[in-house]
């Protein structure tokens, strides 16, 4: 890596590991439990592992906002306390793979995960910890669980997502018949179908809507056409029009459809979902987008001198602008950094670090070459890699809409390929473990 700061994570897949919604709903939720229940019954055995009823209850209490939230059907409470225990049971399983495998989350990692959750809800972290144990939340169990969801997202990192490969082949393919999704979105054009609700409506009516909104989205998934269903079910007001909506910039999007207008692709239609008025099915008809704009490059080259015990900054400084003179006064800078520049990714190649994009380096270093003018060098200046002089050597305006393109094809297709072999792991991961479901044995 040169040494003037990180290359920007481009190809990263990005795991969410916390139900925070979830977890701040269940501090509003009633405890899982009365006093008068025993919490530690076995409801399962996992390989030399168990577990106990407290368990479950508890993780019953975060599905169930994730649930309501999304407007689903809640299962009966045996379904349910067999779905939520299978979830838990892949949990487990995940953990212990990871303790054989020396993954571990350390306090720091665990710490500023927290202060991440609780800064995304425009909380501190004693704030959040106060939030949920007024709401009979122990934050202890909270940290843990946090600790748990980082886990297992590193150890499918470690076990699934970094063996998965692309090929150029598959990019091209997706590139073709997918390849609008991936546009900077400037307007998105929708469809709507609306199953009504009355005022005040009784829970067998809102059951009733939900369950005729669930049946015309299977219809449109199996084929039919959205604007016929639309305009022989639909109860909105543009039903005769087949749904129609129109175009709308992103700013101005519908506030129940922002959500699909900025992640579903073209033709995707959301799951119901749930207003005053009824549930709604919103489909992305079209997609315009913009494709990025060309950005401004810079040639540059460096040599960086770093400190040590033996290395002040003072002395740094001295070095670089002795150097600076013997460039300044017409020795050569490629065979200077060749000599002394400590930055041994760019020291054999004269402290060339190629064509760099807005980004690509530390912010201190960004400033400092912007300012320069081409064949300009600047004077000594610090980052936290240690003192540099650099020489802008020329700028241009390049055109990047391929290369950005082909990024975001293959990231998609890499998340897409990852989600389907973490479940064929996981599949595989229960099928190998000793299990022993104890529900119906258990007595609470």
């Amino acid at each position: 890596m040169n040494e003037v700061g990180p290359l920007p994570a481009r190809r990263v897949i990005a795991h969410p590991f916390w139900r925070l919604t979830a977890c701040l709903l269940l501090a509003l939720v009633a405890g899982a439990a009365t006093a008068s229940q025993p919490l530690d019954g076995i409801v399962a055995v996992v390989n030399d592992d168990v577990i106990v009823r407290s368990e479950l209850e508890a993780e019953i209490a975060l599905v169930l906002p994730e649930l309501e939230a999304r407007g689903a059907t809640i299962p009966s409470r045996d379904v349910l306390e067999k779905q939520v225990l299978e979830r838990l049971i892949l949990k487990r399983l995940q953990i212990q793979q990871a303790k054989q495998m020396g993954i571990e989350v350390d306090e720091e990692t665990l710490n500023s995960a927290l202060d991440s959750i609780a800064a995304r809800n425009g909380l501190t972290q004693d704030e959040l910890r106060i939030t949920l144990e007024q709401g009979g939340v122990k934050f202890d169990d909270f940290r843990e669980d946090t600790r748990a969801q980082i886990l297992t997202s590193q150890l499918q990192q470690q076990a699934v997502y970094r063996n998965i490969r692309v090929s150029d082949a598959e990019v091209e393919r997706f590139l073709e018949q997918e390849g609008d999704n991936l546009m900077q979105r400037r307007e998105v054009k929708l469809q709507h179908i609306l199953v009504a609700l009355p005022d005040s409506p009784s829970a067998s009516q809102v059951a009733a809507a939900r369950g005729k909104a669930e049946q015309i989205l299977k219809r449109l998934r199996a084929g039919a056409d959205f604007a016929s269903i639309a305009a022989a079910e639909s109860d909105g007001r543009r039903a005769l029009e087949g749904g129609d909506l129109g175009w709308f910039p992103m700013a101005e999007v519908p506030t129940l459809a922002v959500d699909a207008a900025q992640n579903l692709g073209k033709g995707e239609i959301t799951e119901p979902i749930r207003s005053p008025s009824g549930f709604h099915l919103i489909k992305i008809a079209d997609i315009k987008g913009d494709a990025p704009e060309p950005i401004d490059q810079t040639h540059a080259r460096h040599i960086l001198i770093r400190t040590s015990q033996m290395v002040s900054d003072a002395d740094a400084k001295r070095r670089l602008e002795q150097l600076r003179m013997r460039i300044v006064g017409g020795d050569d800078f490629g065979t200077l950094a060749r000599a002394h520049s400590d930055d041994t990714g760019t020291a054999l190649k004269g402290g060339d670090l190629g064509w760099v994009d807005p980004g690509d380096t530390v912010p201190e270093f960004q400033e400092k070459m912007d300012e320069l003018a081409p064949n300009e060098i600047s004077q000594p200046f610090q980052t936290a890699f240690g003192w540099h002089i650099v020489q802008v050597l020329e700028r241009r305006k390049q055109d990047t809409t391929d290369e950005l393109m082909r990024m975001k094809a293959e990231d998609a297709l890499r998340r897409r390929k990852g989600d389907e072999a973490a479940d064929m792991w996981l599949r595989q991961l229960r099928d190998e473990a000793y299990v022993d479901l104890r529900l119906d044995d258990d007595q609470y």
